[in-house]
């Protein structure tokens, strides 16, 4: 196994005392000291600590990101012209993220509003076109009666918001294993808009 470079230790390290504690709640020297290291060493890899909480963010967003795109490339290919097959791959891949690393998914839920101006208006920007994706297939769903008449906006905010929950609660140690926690969010949500 391939031993993780300092700054990703650093990271790792400051996503779990983030979501432990907040952002607000940790200091470089809580990271120093989880990494048994001087809080002035820190500074030779890092330049600050939101530039440590830019670099977990950025990096789930990224993942975020990528896991939809490719979601959404194999629904399409399964199952063309299907917006609940769509939906649901995009959710299994929203989970899936969430689930891999809790840490790093529950700082970029929970905390990225801490980032300095510039970088929360481009998280927000980047977090809008995501959750586009989700709106569309719900609208597409919409269109062709598979879901219910709703607000596609309402829709995919409450749908995101019940689904990012999992940051807040899941235990890879816990009763079920990640892809029956996927299972179950995918049947939720498509049940939520379905048109019964």
């Amino acid at each position: 196994m391939v031993e993780p470079t300092r700054r990703q230790a650093i990271e790792d390290v400051a996503s779990e005392l983030f979501r432990e504690r907040g952002y607000a709640g940790t200091s470089i020297r809580d990271i120093a000291r989880a990494l048994a290291v001087q809080g002035a060493s820190l500074y030779a890899h890092v330049t600050s600590k939101e530039d440590v909480l830019w670099a977990i963010v950025d990096r789930a967003a990224t993942r975020f990101e990528a896991a939809a795109t490719a979601a959404e490339a194999a629904a399409d290919a399964d199952r063309p012209g299907d917006p609940a097959e769509a939906l649901a791959a995009l959710v299994r891949a929203h989970v899936d993220v969430l689930t891999s690393d809790v840490d790093a998914a529950g700082v970029f839920v929970h905390e990225w509003r801490a980032l300095a101006p510039e970088h929360r208006q481009a998280i927000l920007d980047r977090r809008d076109a995501y959750e586009a994706r989700f709106r569309r297939r719900i609208e597409d769903g919409i269109a062709v009666g598979a879901f219910a008449m709703t607000d596609p906006g309402i829709a995919t905010s409450t749908l995101l918001s019940a689904v990012n929950g999992v940051a807040g609660w899941y235990d890879p140690n816990g009763r079920l294993p990640a892809a029956r926690v996927a299972d179950h969010l995918v049947e939720l949500s498509i049940r939520m808009i379905a048109n019964a």
